[in-house]
């Protein structure tokens, strides 16, 4: 690609439990030139019909689906938590089969593929264990909790997705061709070690940015969140125009967290954890 480019497809994948209704606000939010296309996974929302996917590999055959056929134009991929990992593998599987890579990933609220607990999902099975992760990140109101209704069609969805990020395994030395953008809230359980753990799974620009909240920064702040998705695509955009390869190093002082105990900087929808 090189002049004339003027827009980057956006596909975002939800948080376990989640639908893709989760992006719906960030179409008001986001500039035109960034053509965002949240990506519905199978059991929910759009695709509610369609069986609950409990394994990695099936998932991503479902999400290739959408995107795959939509490649023909430059494009990002954004997930946050179980979106993260998907986003990552997907990036992964298309670089395998050659296909042209993202411009851009962004992994919000999620440990490196490398650091991940995957016991802790994989031993979530009862819906008083899912209600308790429920509570425990913050993210979906004590009313919604209570509302037998709700929660007899969430719960199997996110225990579906649970069982998908418990059976997770990172390949050793797994690593995407694109520039990476990692998102984290500074009150949520990742740590600077498994935050700066990402850097070790791409060949281009890493950076690194902590917002102020827990697991669900994502929605307490939203608007400085996608004020760094459009920045970050901005400059891929603006490399694209000038013909120069996706990533150009670090900028505005954003890079690695400093170790545990060093100072941290600061940078709904039902859903779960991951």
């Amino acid at each position: 690609m090189g002049p004339g480019v003027k827009s980057i497809q956006l596909f975002c994948f939800p948080y376990a439990g989640a639908s893709a209704a989760v992006y719906a606000r960030w179409k008001r939010r986001l500039p035109d030139w960034i053509e965002l296309s949240p990506v519905e996974l199978p059991g929910r929302g759009r695709r509610m019909a369609e069986p609950l996917c409990t394994t990695l590999p099936e998932l991503l055959a479902a999400v290739a689906q959408q995107v795959q056929p939509r490649l023909g134009q430059p494009y990002a991929l954004f997930g946050h938590s179980l979106g993260a990992l998907l986003a990552f593998e997907l990036a992964l599987q298309l670089s395998r089969q050659q296909a042209p890579p993202p411009l851009q990933v962004f992994a919000s609220g999620a440990h490196a593929p490398s650091r991940r607990d995957t016991e802790r999902f994989a031993r979530l099975h009862t819906d008083a264990e899912l209600r308790e992760e429920l509570t425990r990140l913050q993210g979906t109101p004590a009313c919604v909790l209570e509302n037998a209704e709700l929660m007899a069609l969430t719960l199997p969805i996110l225990r579906a997705d649970f069982q998908v990020a418990g059976g997770h395994c990172c390949q050793a030395g797994a690593c995407i061709r694109a520039p990476l953008h990692v998102l984290a809230g500074t009150e949520d359980s990742t740590t600077p070690e498994t935050l700066n753990a990402w850097r070790e799974h791409t060949r281009g620009e890493f950076l690194l940015s902590m917002l102020p909240g827990g697991h669900f920064f994502l929605q307490s702040r939203e608007a400085e969140l996608l004020q760094l998705v459009e920045r970050t695509l901005s400059r891929r955009l603006a490399e694209l125009e000038r013909g120069r390869a996706p990533g150009s190093g670090l900028g505005d002082g954003e890079g690695l967290l400093p170790a545990r105990g060093a100072a941290r900087a600061p940078g709904a929808e039902l859903g779960g954890g991951e």
